[in-house]
């Protein structure tokens, strides 16, 4: 009945919590005769919420507390970074109301205390706690506790995919606050069927109600608690449609009010919305930093959902540095908490080559999201550069259409420059390179009109290619450089070393092909489609990234340069044979060592060949290279075949008898043996 609230405890922003309170109260002081209740009572009045917590829980040592004051209690607790106790003082300040008689005010903590739980992801006791405010109220009725009763079930029904039912109790639950003239109440049901609506395409619609929600709250008319829901919702709805200034906006009105009423502004949630507007203006150093904070303040609110957001947004922030291990360690801990990983994990996959895997986790994404249309729309943009980098054009052109039409709903600037740059790509690969550059010179403003320079770096960047291709070449060149230079600014590593590697190829092609000798690799795990079959998506891919993760560091190890990745093999170059073939022995030697202590590691076969080949920048191209990989294809799982000229120039290697085998667009025979190995 009652769901996972994501922002249940964005109050965070307008309280003085642990690090602020710690510093501005005053330490409480028990002199003889002071009333630890009244102390207590006045501390909280005046928002020292440590304080109030300490005293208000000496004064229950000693006597019963009153349900008002039990709630006080819990209020502090939550505020005083103390929410272990809190939801154990809302249950006892329940049991005082209805001690008391007091009826309707236990139906609205019992109602709280769902909430509670169903944003821990407890979902069967928070049904259970919403149940017992139904059965002492009754289901029906015109308080404001029925209308909480109805903004918790609407919660519940939206976060089970039932949008028509969770947007009638949203709308209840405003009548209800309405006629009964409780702000709270109206301004909390406004934030949950505005976003309800946005999420289901009514969008102006949406942000006019959460907006006369906001403005209530910044103004002063509604409690420190619902005033930090609803600023932060909205400030989380403006994240979510890439309305960057008006998040600006709404940030700013919160700070004022923080000021206004005495209040430290900005800890856990909405620090997490501040810092992500900071990093889409480029300031990724102080936007990991801040989201740090941020993500280790909410762990003492139980907060999952919004730690959750904060995870991801550092792992984003971390794959567009290039530091990928950290940025999957991130997103990890963000899937940990409930938060899907992708776009940003599928985009790491397609950074380190993997473009198979990529396309698969992008895909299942978007297939999952199947009401809330900005959902969907934030994942569109990496369907369709994966599916242009895997060559599928059918399915990224499906993907921009299907951008196409939910933007057009709500062009926010950010948006709808997204989606021309996506259009771009599709258009470059369909060849229409006059489209393409229309197309990114209006992104390009646009991006630059939202504040972006990493965005407008990357649409300069592919800018360049569309203009080349065009035979635009000194423009092409310029745009590069411009990319270029913005991402050292930036501190984007992949993006700086892709537009590097881009710009010595075009040198090298300038002044002609370089021949360098080289030990080239191929390898390629057996069976690969059968086995993603049989474990299915999500396990295929921990297992591809695993099993990558472990030949990537051997071949550094051994001195390989991996050219490129294939999805399920590599690419890679060696300086000399005895590297090549000593790589590969120790490639194989680990996967039976893994094996043999876990039961399973892919089956890989390998093929090495030495021969002279055309280099430019960092790939090989030419007959040796055709060669290696035409050796591989001949390998069984758990096999070396070397070439006769990979034989010969490492020396003495323990070898079975060699062969010969007519290969395709080869015309001699080529003579190779396996290499032993175990």
């Amino acid at each position: 009945m009652f769901g996972p609230i994501r922002l249940a405890v964005a109050a965070l922003c307008v309280s003085r919590v642990h690090n602020a309170a710690m510093s501005e109260a005053t330490p409480p002081t028990q002199t003889a005769g002071t009333d630890p209740l009244e102390a207590g009572r006045a501390a909280f009045a005046r928002h020292a919420w440590p304080e109030a917590f300490e005293q208000l829980s000496v004064a229950e040592g000693s006597a019963q507390l009153s349900g008002a004051d039990l709630e006080s209690l819990a209020l502090a607790a939550f505020f005083a970074a103390r929410g272990d106790v809190a939801l154990d003082a809302k249950e006892r300040a329940f049991k005082a109301y209805l001690a008391e008689g007091n009826d309707l005010r236990a139906a609205y903590l019992a109602i709280d205390v769902a909430r509670t739980y169903g944003f821990q992801g407890k979902n069967s006791i928070a049904a259970a706690w919403g149940s017992r405010a139904a059965g002492i109220i009754g289901p029906e009725g015109d308080t404001y506790a029925h209308g909480y009763l109805a903004l918790g079930r609407s919660e519940g029904a939206a976060a089970t995919g039932d949008v028509d039912t969770a947007l009638a109790l949203a709308e209840l639950a405003v009548a209800i606050g309405t006629r009964v003239a409780d702000a709270d109440l109206k301004a909390s049901a406004l934030t949950n069927l505005g976003s309800l609506k946005i999420a289901a395409g009514s969008t102006f619609d949406g942000f006019a109600m959460m907006e006369e929600a906001s403005i209530a709250a910044v103004n002063g008319e509604l409690s420190p608690m619902t005033s930090g829901v609803t600023a932060c919702r909205m400030i989380g709805a403006c994240r979510d449609m890439t309305d960057y200034r008006r998040a600006s906006e709404w940030i700013e009105a919160t700070e004022r009010y923080c000021d206004r009423q005495s209040l430290s502004g900005f800890p856990g949630v909405c620090r997490i919305h501040r810092a992500e507007v900071a990093a889409v203006g480029g300031a990724w150093l102080q936007a990991e930093q801040e989201l740090e904070r941020a993500t280790t303040e909410l762990g003492a609110y139980n907060a999952t959902p919004p730690q959750a957001d904060g995870f991801y947004a550092i792992g984003d922030i971390r794959r567009l540095k290039g530091d990928f291990e950290g940025a999957q360690q991130a997103l990890r801990e963000a899937h940990a908490r409930g938060r899907s990983p992708q776009p940003a994990l599928a985009l790491v996959r397609l950074a380190e080559g993997n473009v198979k895997a990529a396309l698969s986790a992008i895909n299942a994404a978007v297939a999952e999201e199947t009401w809330d249309r900005w959902a969907r729309a934030r994942l569109l943009p990496a369907q369709v550069e994966i599916a242009v980098a895997a060559g599928d054009i059918a399915a990224a052109r499906t993907a921009i259409d299907s951008l196409g039409e939910i933007v057009a709903d709500y062009p926010s600037p950010a948006f709808e420059s997204g989606r021309r740059v996506a259009l771009a790509r599709v258009l470059l690969a369909e060849g229409d390179t006059t489209g393409a550059v229309h197309e990114l010179r209006l992104a390009i403003k646009g991006w630059r009109e939202v504040g972006s320079p990493y965005e407008v770096a990357r649409a300069r960047a592919i800018l360049s290619r569309a203009l080349r291709a065009g035979e635009d070449a000194d423009g092409a060149d310029l745009e590069l450089e411009a990319a270029l230079a913005a991402f050292v600014q930036l501190g984007a590593r992949i993006d700086q070393e892709a537009a590097e590697r881009e710009l010595r190829d075009l040198a090298d092609r300038r002044s002609g092909p370089q021949t360098a000798t080289k030990t080239f690799m191929f390898t390629d795990i057996v069976g690969s489609t059968t086995l993603a079959e049989a474990l299915g998506d999500q396990a295929w891919e921990s297992v591809l990234r695993n099993h990558d993760d472990m030949l990537r560091t051997i071949v550094g190890a051994g001195g390989g340069e991996v050219v490129n990745s294939t999805g399920d093999g590599f690419f890679v170059a060696f300086d000399g044979a005895r590297q090549a073939i000593d790589c590969a022995i120790g490639i194989q030697q680990t996967l039976r060592d893994v094996r043999a202590k876990v039961g399973f590691a892919c089956p890989v076969r390998i093929g090495l060949h030495t021969a002279a080949a055309n280099r430019r920048g960092n790939d090989y191209s030419g007959k040796g290279v055709h060669v290696a990989a035409r050796v591989a294809a001949l390998a069984e799982g758990g096999e070396i075949l070397a070439s006769a000229e990979t034989i010969a120039a490492a020396g003495a290697v323990a070898t079975a008898e060699p062969r010969t085998a007519t290969v395709k667009g080869v015309a001699a025979p080529v003579s190779f043996a396996a290499v032993i190995w175990s």
